[in-house]
């Protein structure tokens, strides 16, 4: 997400629900993807949103777009709830202008 982000927040999830405001944007781009493979996308701002997404139990697995300090974080909490998952870590970490590989996350998909 950069400075073009037209993503709105949604705070009951909560969530970005992506706009696809930009055809460069890797968020929109990886949003997409998901979407047309028939996954919930969450974009969250942090690893912590996880757990209040995760309590309502629908969720067979999870796949995570993240930097390295959040994969951790992840990992007690998909020990807790029994639920498989992979990561692909972020290239370029930070609160914006964030890069992974999209490549990737079509092999995880």
């Amino acid at each position: 997400m950069d400075n073009r982000c037209k993503a709105v927040f949604d705070p009951k999830i909560p969530s970005y629900d992506c706009s696809h405001c930009s055809p460069d944007c890797l968020v929109g781009e990886a949003t997409l993807l998901g979407e047309k493979r028939g996954y919930d996308v969450h974009v969250l701002p942090g690893g912590s949103c996880i757990h209040q997404i995760l309590q309502e139990g629908r969720y067979e697995a999870l796949v995570g777009v993240a930097c390295g300090e959040e994969i951790k974080l992840a990992e007690p909490l998909l020990e807790k709830t029994g639920l498989p998952g992979q990561t692909v870590p972020l290239i370029k970490n930070g609160c914006a202008n964030t890069k992974f590989s999209i490549g990737a996350l079509k092999e995880v998909l």
